[in-house]
C-alpha cells in the first residue's frame, strides 16, 4: 500500500511565518481499492435514490385518480342502452349527460337527495309521452349508471323528498333547521356544506329540486323561497 508519512498545511493567517508538520502513520488505499470503494458507495447511493424514487412514483400513481372524459361517459351510456332513441328525445338527453358529467366531476360535487329530486323532475318531464314506459326507465338506468351513480338511489331519494314536502307548510319548510327528522337532517347537512363545512356545488338540478319541494308544499311565494334559500345557502 502507498502511504503518506507527512502532510503540511498553512497555519491560520495570524501566524503567517509558521508552518506545521503533521506526521501520520495512517495509510490510504491504493488507487484500485479506492476506486472499488468509491464505486461501491456510488452504486449504493444510486440504488437508494432509485429505490426511493420508485416508491414515490408508485405512491403517486396509486393515489392519483383518472377522471373519465365526456366521451367515455357518453360511450358508457350507449353501451348500456343500445336501442335507437327518437331524435327529439336523444338530442336533449345527450346535452343533459354532458352537462351532468361536468357537474359530477367538479371537485366540489357531492351527491344529495335534493339534486336527485331535481334531476328526476327534469327527466320525467322531458320523457313524458315517450312511446314506451319500459324504455323510458331503461334509458334512465343507463344514463345514471354511465355517470357511475345508482339510479335506484335517485328514485328512492326523490320519492322520499316528494312525500315529505307534501306534508309540509310554508312555515315548516322555513323552520326545518329547528326540527328533527330524516329529510330535515338531509337539509341540515346541505346547509352545513353550503356554509363552508364540506363540499357543495350549486347547480341547476339542485335549484329544480328545491323549487319542486316548495311547489309540493304549496309554498311558492317569493318570500318563502328567499327564506328557504337563506336557511340553506347562507354561511
Amino acid at each position: 500500500m502507498a502511504s503518506v508519512s507527512s502532510l503540511s498545511f498553512s497555519v491560520p493567517s495570524q501566524y503567517p511565518d509558521r508552518r506545521a508538520i503533521v506526521s501520520s502513520t495512517r495509510t490510504l488505499p491504493t488507487n484500485s481499492e479506492g476506486f472499488r470503494l468509491r464505486t461501491s458507495l456510488s452504486c449504493h447511493c444510486v440504488g437508494i435514490r432509485a429505490s426511493v424514487s420508485s416508491r414515490l412514483a408508485i405512491h403517486c400513481m396509486s393515489t392519483s385518480i383518472e377522471l373519465p372524459t365526456v366521451s367515455e361517459t357518453k360511450l358508457n351510456f350507449l353501451k348500456s342502452y343500445k336501442r335507437p332513441i327518437p331524435a327529439v328525445y336523444n338530442n336533449v338527453i345527450q346535452e343533459l349527460i354532458v352537462q351532468q358529467h361536468l357537474m359530477k366531476y367538479k371537485r366540489t360535487y357531492r351527491y344529495d337527495p335534493v339534486f336527485a329530486l331535481g334531476f328526476v323532475t327534469v327527466y320525467d318531464q322531458l320523457m313524458d309521452g315517450y312511446p314506451s314506459d319500459e324504455d323510458r326507465d331503461a334509458i334512465f338506468q343507463a344514463y345514471i349508471k354511465a355517470l357511475k351513480e345508482d339510479p335506484e338511489q335517485y328514485r328512492i331519494d326523490a320519492q322520499k323528498l316528494e312525500e315529505w314536502a307534501r306534508a309540509q307548510t310554508a312555515s315548516s319548510l322555513v323552520e326545518f333547521a329547528s326540527r328533527e327528522g330524516e329529510v330535515e337532517g338531509i337539509l341540515k347537512d346541505i346547509a352545513e356544506r353550503a356554509g363552508g363545512k364540506g363540499s357543495f356545488s350549486y347547480s341547476r338540478f339542485f335549484a329544480v329540486g328545491l323549487f319542486r319541494l316548495l311547489e309540493l308544499a304549496n309554498a311558492t311565494e317569493p318570500k318563502i323561497l328567499e327564506k328557504v334559500l337563506l336557511c340553506l345557502l347562507s354561511p
